[in-house]
């Protein structure tokens, strides 16, 4: 199988998620990945390199349960797959050659 090569956004994504481990949802990716760069992240771009980076099989996610300060909503947790780890080490190799 031919290795995932990611762009620059998807491998901060998965950097970060790596990072937080366990806890890992949308807002502590977004404000790690804006501490790290510097730059804003729109939360519409956030969700949408989610979720192609679990249609690529580098990530799966699982829902939390609801919670009463979310107003009943559940929170989507997100980790990091061995394809996910082995498209990390690839673009990695690909960035410093």
């Amino acid at each position: 199988m031919a290795p995932i090569y990611l762009g620059e956004f998807e491998y901060a994504v998965l950097l970060a998620i790596l990072h937080i481990q366990d806890g890992a949802y949308a807002v502590p990716i977004r404000e790690l990945i804006e501490q790290r760069t510097g730059r804003p992240v729109a939360r519409g771009a956030l969700y949408t390199g989610l979720d192609r980076l679990e249609a690529k099989g580098c990530l799966k996610s699982r829902m939390g349960d609801a919670t009463d300060e979310r107003g009943g909503k559940a929170k989507r947790y997100y980790s990091v797959t061995p394809a996910g780890l082995k498209a990390i080490r690839a673009t990695h190799e690909a960035l410093s050659s």
